[in-house]
């Protein structure tokens, strides 16, 4: 079977989950027989050509269409990236379009182009900025369409201060669609009620983790360090972990925490820190890259997730499997396959700060989530996930 996909990002060029996501979810599909042609905006600092067989066993390649479009990229982000392009003199500024929203219409029209010669038997985009290109390739090929939602507009805004814009564009998106792939039950239901989609149409297929590609063989966990790891965005609740470590610190002193990413919201978790006298105590190292983040894990006592709103989340099971201790969010996917972490709500903040002290201090209950999360997560893998995939193209199909 042969599959159109569309996404935003795939390592190395990756800067969050999705990019995980999509690689671990093709090398499954692989396995499952499943031929892949991934589509994927060409950053204009990415060193690579048009077309790249990823691996000679896996049957993905990967096709780069020229554009400023990044994942996780917001107006203001697209702004900057078209502003140093053209401070390169780059020829090819000019024609790139000259907002985020032209940008995503002008990337359609290259993927209608690459429908027409790509042969496939479905089309299966992930994330808002791809949907008009799956819509596109879709009126040229006529093949069914599946739309991948790992976050919405909901999630990455918590509610409040939504770009119409683009939930316009994830309505369209899962309304055109044939299938609708929800990351967990939390964010099909998020669609049911916010999108207007019947519930027969969604299906839900849970992320997974490669754990061999994601173990680290480094150990070297050191005193009371705890570790918040991910964008630093509203979304994250990186301001709620702050509070916690302040409450933390109150009755162990001895802690370290670190806050380990970037995003908009990193200046003002910093001032938080400092505004709450712990400063000292909290460290900040910035965007991390896959040697350095199984250092942090390896460091840590603790691993934190305080999501407002996370759709799946890979981080929980990354650190799992690095033999790290989990805490995360009820308001969370993930914690509706992994069972061996601690679970608070986001907002809570005595509680949250409790059960980060009761694993500081009980080496019983550290090593047991250590060992038992270990154990669960070794389990889990991508080939689940893409079975499903091909059952949902398959349906489709007939």
């Amino acid at each position: 079977m042969n599959v159109l996909m569309f996404g935003w990002e795939f390592p190395p060029f990756n800067s969050g989950g999705l990019g995980t996501a999509c690689y671990g979810l093709t090398r499954g599909l692989s396995r499952e027989g499943a031929k892949v042609t991934f589509v994927i905006p060409r950053n204009a600092n990415a060193d690579y050509g048009f077309l790249k067989l990823i691996a000679a066993n896996i049957k993905v390649k990967l096709l780069g269409v020229k554009s400023a479009l990044n994942a996780y990229a917001t107006s203001q982000d697209y702004a900057e990236q078209l502003a140093n392009v053209k401070s390169k003199a780059d020829a090819a500024f000019y024609i790139y379009g000259r907002n985020l929203f032209e940008e995503v219409e002008r990337y359609a029209k290259k993927a209608a182009e690459i429908a027409a010669e790509e042969p496939h038997e479905v089309i299966h985009a992930h994330e808002w900025l791809t949907f008009k290109a799956g819509i596109a390739a879709k009126k040229v090929s006529g093949k069914p369409l599946i739309v991948h939602v790992h976050a919405t507009e909901f999630d990455r805004t918590g509610g409040t201060g939504l770009n119409q814009r683009v939930y316009d564009i994830e309505r369209a998106g899962m309304h055109a669609a044939d299938a609708v792939i929800a990351v967990s039950n939390y964010t099909k239901n998020k669609i049911v009620q916010h999108y207007g989609i019947s519930p027969d149409k969604v299906s839900v297929v849970h992320n997974a983790i490669d754990a061999e590609r994601n173990a680290s063989q480094i150990s070297s966990k050191s005193g009371k360090t705890v570790l918040y790891l991910g964008r630093v965005t509203l979304q994250k609740g990186p301001d709620y972990f702050i509070e916690a470590a302040k409450r933390v610190l109150e009755k162990e002193p001895d802690a370290r925490f670190i806050v380990a990413g970037s995003g908009d919201m990193e200046g003002k978790v910093i001032e938080k820190a400092a505004r709450l006298g712990i400063s000292d105590k909290v460290f900040f190292t910035g965007f991390l890259r896959k040697h350095d983040i199984a250092k942090a894990y390896s460091m840590a006592s603790l691993y934190v997730m305080p999501s407002v709103s996370e759709p799946f989340g890979l981080t929980p099971l990354e650190a799992a499997i690095n033999r790290t201790p989990v805490l995360i969010s009820k308001q969370s996917g993930v914690s509706e396959v992994f069972k061996n972490c601690l679970r608070v709500d986001f907002w809570n903040i005595d509680e949250m700060a409790n059960k980060i002290i009761a694993v500081l201090r009980h080496n019983e209950l550290q090593q047991s989530l250590t060992e038992n999360g270990y154990s669960e997560v070794s389990a889990m893998s991508w080939n689940n996930a893409a079975r499903k995939c091909v059952q949902i193209y398959s349906s489709l199909l007939k």
